[in-house]
């Protein structure tokens, strides 16, 4: 999978608010699936389903620890999507950069063909 793909799988796993909340709970620590159903009003099925469409987009891991699945959070993921970020705000930044200069610009030649007013008489 390339990266491209593995940013839209990321950001489209992103985009449900429960899951959003679970990899904010794993960011704190690793948790089963029970762990993470416990204050939610679904099923653990339905838990476990947005823990496998993490897991497709690469966020987390499942391990095995004696008879406990502790579910990961991979934190390699936010790199890719920190750059990804990086780039579009870097980008916008240059371009808020060139906005300024050239209002500067215009604001300098705008003043200095203003005719002073004591000399305006």
């Amino acid at each position: 999978m390339d990266d491209v793909e593995r940013l839209n799988r990321v950001f489209a796993a992103l985009a449900d608010p429960t899951r959003r909340d679970l990899v904010a709970r794993l960011a704190a620590a690793d948790a089963t699936v029970g762990e993470l159903a416990e204050p939610y009003d679904m099923s653990m099925q339905a838990i476990s389903k947005h823990v496998k469409v993490l897991e497709e987009a690469g966020l987390v891991t499942r391990s095995r620890d004696a008879q406990r699945r502790p579910v990961h959070l991979d934190a390699a993921v936010f790199d890719l999507m920190t750059k990804w970020i990086e780039r579009y705000r870097r980008q916008a930044e240059e371009r808020y950069r060139r906005l300024d200069a050239l209002l500067a610009t215009m604001t300098g030649a705008g003043d200095s063909a203003r005719i002073p007013e004591e000399d305006a008489s």
